[in-house]
């Protein structure tokens, strides 16, 4: 007897398994065990992100609230869940909302793929991998005697064949990409945050970019992603003087081909400055800002959640603590290194007397009623970078035909994680629709 209880005590585990198997092929046990799971889950990240001080977005709409802008899937005023544009009535804003198919289509993930805080993570450490990118530096040296750095992106042999293989395909089945593979290119200049570094949402852009036939360069200000620094001087938030060199450098080099931008969070703070100060003399066709920085004083003095604004102030000193000495009789170098919030760090740099003046000359958008070629910035309701989006200059993207808003419900900061089960691509169209609807820049897109 004693040796058959023993025996069933050692079935036991494995007839639960099989017990526990046979229930989960029951949609109803399967349900709930999946609402258990989520639930637990729930709680546990809830616990977490009341430890790290995370604040917990929910994406709830006001009933009743007048919807601003046009949902871009239906092409409507009417309230949805989907991405809005928010913009002066124009053509080009029509043709947006005819033909961007992969916003229309794009199904933003949910929890807890969707949640800010996990793409937000994802977006600047791990994010996607793509094939290995290879970049050839050139150092551009600056009418003060400083140097930036402008990488060329450049794919792996495999990759290239790919491209090549894939470029030929689209041009057979009759379809039309961005790039074309033409003999002139476009060129992408990409400009990441502000402390610098290639994140993974920007090198998966690269790869994407080249996929398309782009070339692809991308610009580090000053003392940043090992760019050597020549000047006891850092680049200010809003100061596009370096970058307007570097645009004119790439231009230099490719004089027949089309070259537009894309700024990276904080980095579009350059971007928005050099469009403003330079107007219609700009080498820019077109310009995009990927959860921008769009008020950069209200940025700094808005209260950042703790982990963002340490990693953010890690990587600013860091920068600056490799050339303490070459700072040493300029700025107040201890006082910087111990500074515990982007404001003061930046205040101790650029402006220890006069803070308010410091943004008359570096806020973003200051020259805004300059900027002569279309800006697409896509911003997220549940940033935890930046500010509320009660904050978001709308009256600006409602009244210059230049400037254009996508604002989603969620994407986190630079996130904007898709269901891996939808597709993002347009079907093919046949020529002689795809002739119809054709858009090209001699149209006026400002009527």
């Amino acid at each position: 007897m004693a040796s058959f209880v023993w025996d069933l005590l050692f079935l036991l585990p494995s007839l639960l398994l099989v017990l526990l198997s046979v229930a989960l092929h029951r949609p109803t046990v399967r349900c709930w065990t999946r609402s258990a799971v989520q639930a637990a889950a729930w709680r546990f990240w809830v616990t977490v992100c009341l430890i790290l001080e995370l604040p917990l977005h929910k994406n709830t709409r006001r009933e009743g609230a007048k919807p601003i802008g046009w949902d871009i899937s239906s092409g409507s005023a009417q309230a949805s869940d989907g991405p809005r544009l928010i913009c002066k009535h124009t053509a080009l804003a029509r043709y947006l909302l005819r033909h961007c198919g992969p916003l229309a289509r794009s199904r933003l993930a949910s929890w807890p793929r969707g949640d800010p805080h996990l793409q937000t993570m994802s977006s600047l450490l791990w994010g996607q991998q793509g094939d290995t990118l290879q970049f050839t530096r050139d150092h551009l040296l600056l009418r003060d005697g400083g140097i930036v750095a402008l990488d060329w992106a450049v794919g792996t042999r495999l990759g290239e064949a790919r491209r090549r293989w894939e470029g030929r395909k689209e041009q057979q089945s009759g379809g039309k990409s961005l790039g074309c593979f033409t003999p002139t290119p476009p060129v992408l200049l990409l400009i990441p945050q502000a402390w610098g570094g290639l994140t993974p949402h920007m090198k998966a852009l690269c790869h994407q970019a080249m996929q398309q036939g782009f070339y692809v360069v991308v610009f580090h200000p000053r003392g940043t992603s090992s760019c050597p620094l020549t000047t006891a001087r850092l680049t200010e938030f809003g100061d596009p003087a370096d970058l307007e060199q570097a645009i004119s450098y790439v231009h230099s080099r490719h004089p027949s081909s089309l070259l537009v931008a894309v700024s990276e969070g904080s980095g579009s703070g350059i971007l928005l400055s050099y469009l403003g100060e330079c107007g219609s003399s700009t080498h820019l066709t077109a310009a995009a800002a990927i959860s921008p920085v769009l008020q950069g004083q209200l940025w700094f003095e808005t209260v950042m959640p703790p982990v963002y604004r340490w990693g953010a102030l890690f990587h600013r000193k860091l920068q600056l603590s490799r050339y303490t000495s070459s700072f040493r009789g300029v700025l107040d170098v201890d006082r910087a290194l111990s500074c515990s919030s982007l404001k003061d760090f930046e205040e101790t740099l650029f402006c220890p007397s006069d803070w308010e003046s410091y943004w008359e000359r570096n806020e973003p958008l200051r020259d805004a009623d300059e900027v002569a070629v279309p800006v697409l910035c896509i911003c997220s309701s549940d940033d935890p970078l930046l500010p509320p989006t009660s904050t978001l200059p709308l009256p600006l993207f409602l009244s210059n035909p230049y400037f254009l808003l996508v604002l989603t419900d969620r994407g986190g900061h630079c996130g904007f994680t898709l269901e891996s089960w939808i597709r993002n691509v347009a079907p093919p169209r046949r020529r002689r629709e795809a002739d119809e609807g054709e858009f090209t820049w001699k149209r006026s897109y400002t009527r």
